[in-house]
This record gives structure tokens, sequence and C-alpha cells, in this order.
């Protein structure tokens, strides 16, 4: 694997509780609207299972998931490809938290600000439509 180990580890308020923030992260249809530049091309379930796989492209790079782990406000996934490590979001009533560690030629801390800062927007937006 090209490139140099990099890690970060980022907490934000959000303006959304732990079933919505859960809802964004689990479920398909609303992961695909705010996580770029994610398309799943496999046919899957609604919701994210463990031991499900699936590729991210950026350009001319492939980064592949497999969900590790899901709990009640915890989901893991390991990486390979473009990224060799794992990705971890936990969220709260409030609060979402992502752990990135990973060996990648990418700049993992920019792309990884840059989804949390979406996923704020995108479950903003939900709740303020249908206030």
């Amino acid at each position: 694997m090209w490139g140099k180990f990099q890690q970060s580890e980022l907490r934000i308020e959000v303006s959304a509780d732990e079933k919505k923030l859960k809802d964004s992260l689990l479920n398909i249809e609303q992961l695909e609207k705010w996580f770029f530049p994610l398309k799943f091309q496999d046919k899957h379930p609604n919701k994210l299972e463990s031991g499900d796989k699936f590729t991210i492209k950026l350009g001319l790079v492939e980064v592949r998931n497999e969900v590790e782990i899901i709990n009640s406000n915890c989901i893991r996934f390991l990486l390979s490809g473009g990224i060799d490590g794992y990705q971890e979001w936990c969220w709260g009533d409030g609060w979402i938290q992502s752990r990135l560690e990973g060996v990648s030629i990418l700049p993992l801390n920019f792309a990884q600000t840059m989804n949390l800062l979406r996923l704020r927007t995108f479950v903003g937006a939900e709740i303020g439509e249908r206030k």
C-alpha cells in the first residue's frame, strides 16, 4: 500500500436525535444522499448489516468497505484498497463522532471533515422539512 499512516478523530454537535443519526448512517437510501461519493452498485437490503460489502470510487481510486460491527450507537467499517484501515462512526442525541485510521495517499482528514459537515447539513435539512 502506498501512502502514509493517518489518523483522525472528529466529534461535532448536530441538531438531531440518536434515532435520526442512526437512520442516516445505516439506511442505505439516506446514506447515499449525504455520503459523498457513495453509490451502491450491488443490490443491498434497506439497512446496512454486519458483513455487508461495498466499494466507493474516488476517481481512479477504489476503497472497499466491509461492515465489521454494528451496535445501538456505533458502526465500524474495515477499509481496503485506496485506504487500508478502518472508519468508525458513533452517535448520540445531538452529537456524531468519526474515527478514521489508515494508510493512504488520500487526504483522509479533509474527506472525513467534509463528510461530517455533509451529514450535519443533511440531518438539519431533514428536521427542517418536518417542521
